[in-house]
Order: structure tokens, then C-alpha cells, then sequence
């Protein structure tokens, strides 16, 4: 049975590392090379991807290790410039191995269109309207797409909603679709612009935006986890991470920066897998501000023995199917290493990494001080910065570590006097 539990996993060089994770995910000595050599993504990939390309930039990928997710031992790729971020998702998801890792979740992976309707005298009685033609407005809608209707996807429902805005009331449709193993947005926009001509021909009113909303409601991903007291360091260590997310549910700006501090083990896996960070990113902070206050994105509680408990909900827009995924070489090879066979497998993933984050973050301010840990890896970056490698580099971080003054200057300075 294949393990993600290495001990000095952190020790080996990365064409060590990458050899592991070539024989934990099964990959091909090409795909090693791709993940090794650079980003993996030719200038004429890249130029057919986005626009007025000029070259490509390079992000660090790495692993984190001791994934266990829904039984099943998981490495985790992951592509991000920030120190610790790696390094704090592994050691939360160790501490969770003993009650048995992280248990996930999700919803259907359904999104919303948005139909404006403006110009109508009467916006309640117009929804009505609209709601009487549902069936139609399904049925020109699947019309749109019928590869995804006939593998189980499309519109499934519809709401209508009567909004005040600063120019009067407006009637906005949402459209409700399965978009299977997509993230949808290009499914969604042509349904929404090809059913907006009926709209408007049985209401009389102007359709004016039609666009996918990222507030991903129904397309829910959750991921659980416990802690036993002893494992944290007793009951006291318990009261004191509740304390920290008390501060955090009840204060936006203290809410901020533990969201961030989820998002830093989010973002990593979404980019490394070629989906769109920005989308993952404004759904889950507008998630949650959704009861009209920014609150953290998890939940941690006590159970009746005192041990820990943490939950994450939050919008999950992935796909596996369509945009970079499919195009970017690295990123199928990080879905070929997550060992992942649907969309909702992925954003269950993203949800379990995100929570891992959160714990190791909420322990490390309850306890030592979220500096104490950081320190070498910031230590190990400044290092670098001022040129040094190898052994050198070695030296100069353990000092800067072991006096405490993790400054670039300083860094610079022990540069010039070892080198």
C-alpha cells in the first residue's frame, strides 16, 4: 500500500524527491523531466494560451506529504513563492494521520448564470412570467450543449430573483448547471446568451449582462478533521486554537488574514493543477461575507472528550476538462500525481489542503507565534537573495536563526565574510 508518510522527506535533494513522487504517482522518466526541467511549457503552448506572449515564468512546485484523505494517502503538488506554506500543510496533515486524515465531500458541481433583465414596469409579476417558461427556457438552454447533457450535465433549475439597485429594480434569472468534470464558465455564458432573446420576447424588458457568477453556492466542497487533545499538547492547546478562531469568526480583520492563510494552501493546488486561482479566490471570500459579515472560512470546536475539531465549506470551482489543465504539461501531470478521476475528487482535495493550512497556522498563533516557524525558511530565502548555496547557505541560515536576526543586510554581511 502506498504511503505520503516520508521521514526527512525535507532532506533530500529535489531530484530525490522527485523520484519518490515518480514512484508514488507512476510517472514516466518524460514527465519527470518535464516537472524538472523549468516550468515544462514551451513558448508555442504558451503562446496559444493566452495572449501577446512573450515567454513564460516559472513558479517552485512542490510536495506536501502525509495526505490522508478519505483513507486514501494523497501527495500533494503544489506551485507558490511562499516559504512555509509547503512545509506547514505537511505537518498539519502528520498531526491529523492519527485519527485518520481528512474526510471530505461536495455538492454537485453546478453553477450559476446571471441574466440581467432591465426595463420592466412590473419586476414581480415578470417573474412570474419567466417562471411559467422554465421548461422552455430549460430546453433552449440544453440545446446549447448536448455532449454535456448527454453525459448528465445542464440546466437543472432556475431562479428569479427582484433586486433594488441605484437605477430601480432589476429581475435577474439564474440559471442552475451541472457542468460535470468543467469548471463551466464557457458552458454556462452560451446557455445564458442563447436563452436571453426568449427572455426578452416574453417579458418585453432588455437583457443586458449575461455572464456566470463565481459565488459558487451550490458547488460546495467540505473536508473535516479531528485532533486528539495529547496529540496538540493537552486540552489547554485546544482552548487556545477556539480562542484564536473565536477572534477570527467574530473580527473582519483578523478574518482577512486566516482566510489568506487558508487560501496559501489553496491557491498552491489550484495553480499547479491549471485552474483559475482568481475564480477559486473572489468565490470563497465572497462566501464568506454571505450572512453580511466577512467571517473565517473554517470552524473549530471541542468535542465532549476535549479534543479538536475544524471544518472548512467553501465554493469549489475546478475542473479537469477544458482551459489549462488539459494544455499545460506540468498541470496534468499534478492531476496524474493527485491520483484524481473527477472535478469533485479535486475540489475535495483543495478543501482538505485548505483546512490542513488553517491548523497548522491557528496551532502555531496559539502556541509558539506564527514567527518562530517561519523564521528558517525566511532565513533560507534571504540566503539565497545575498547569493550564497550549498553548505555556505547552510551556515549563514543556521546563524541568522540561532541569533535571531533574519535580516537581509545581515544575511549579505555573512555572505561577504564566509564566502
Amino acid at each position: 500500500m502506498k504511503s505520503s508518510s516520508y521521514s526527512g522527506f525535507y532532506k533530500l535533494s529535489p531530484r530525490e524527491r522527485l523520484d519518490i513522487v515518480g514512484e508514488f504517482a507512476n510517472l514516466s522518466e518524460d514527465e519527470k523531466d518535464l516537472v524538472f526541467k523549468q516550468s515544462g511549457l514551451d513558448i508555442d503552448t504558451a503562446n496559444n494560451m493566452i495572449e501577446n506572449v512573450i515567454g513564460t515564468f516559472a513558479l517552485p512546485m512542490g510536495v506536501a506529504i502525509n495526505f490522508k484523505v478519505n483513507g486514501v494517502d494523497k501527495l500533494i503538488p503544489m506551485a507558490v513563492e511562499e516559504p512555509s506554506v509547503v512545509a506547514a500543510a505537511s505537518n498539519a496533515a502528520k498531526m491529523a494521520r492519527d485519527s485518520g486524515g481528512f474526510f471530505t465531500s461536495s455538492t454537485d458541481p453546478v453553477m450559476i448564470g446571471q441574466i440581467q433583465l432591465i426595463g420592466v414596469e412590473n419586476p414581480k409579476y415578470t417573474r412570474n412570467i419567466i417562471l411559467e417558461n422554465k421548461e422552455k427556457i430549460m430546453e433552449i438552454c440544453n440545446e446549447q450543449d448536448p455532449v454535456l447533457v448527454e453525459f448528465g450535465g445542464g440546466i437543472v433549475d432556475l431562479d428569479v430573483r427582484v433586486i433594488d439597485t441605484i437605477v430601480g429594480e432589476m429581475v435577474i434569472i439564474h440559471l442552475k448547471v451541472n457542468t460535470l468534470d468543467a469548471m463551466g464558465a464557457n458552458a454556462v455564458n452560451t446557455m445564458a446568451e442563447a436563452v436571453s432573446p426568449f427572455i426578452e420576447e416574453i417579458t418585453g424588458g432588455k437583457v443586458q449582462l449575461r455572464i456566470l457568477s463565481n459565488l459558487a453556492i451550490y458547488r460546495l466542497a467540505r473536508a473535516r478533521v479531528k485532533l486528539s487533545k495529547e496529540s496538540l499538547g493537552g486540552e489547554e492547546v485546544v482552548d487556545k486554537i477556539i480562542e484564536t478562531y473565536a477572534f477570527a469568526k467574530a473580527d473582519p480583520f483578523r478574518a482577512a488574514t486566516n482566510n489568506k492563510g487558508i487560501m496559501n494552501g489553496i491557491i498552491p493546488v489550484v495553480a499547479a493543477t491549471g485552474n483559475d486561482t482568481r475564480a477559486i479566490e473572489s468565490g470563497a471570500h465572497a462566501y464568506a461575507s454571505i450572512t453580511g459579515q466577512y467571517t473565517s472560512l473554517t470552524v473549530w470546536e471541542k468535542d465532549i472528550n476535549g479534543d479538536l475539531v475544524g471544518s472548512i465549506e467553501l465554493p469549489m470551482a475546478v475542473g479537469l476538462v477544458g482551459g489549462a489543465t488539459k494544455v499545460h504539461p506540468v498541470a496534468k501531470i499534478a492531476v496524474k500525481i493527485l491520483d484524481i478521476k473527477t472535478a469533485n475528487e479535486l475540489g475535495e482535495i483543495i478543501a482538505a489542503v485548505g483546512l490542513a493550512q488553517n491548523l497548522a497556522a491557528i496551532k502555531a498563533l496559539a502556541t509558539e507565534g506564527i514567527q518562530r516557524g517561519h523564521m528558517g525558511l525566511h532565513a533560507r530565502t534571504l540566503a539565497t537573495v545575498a547569493g550564497a548555496s550549498g553548505d555556505l547557505l547552510e551556515k549563514i541560515v543556521k546563524q541568522m536563526v540561532e541569533e535571531k536576526n533574519v535580516r537581509l543586510e545581515y544575511a549579505k554581511e555573512l555572505y561577504e565574510k564566509y564566502k
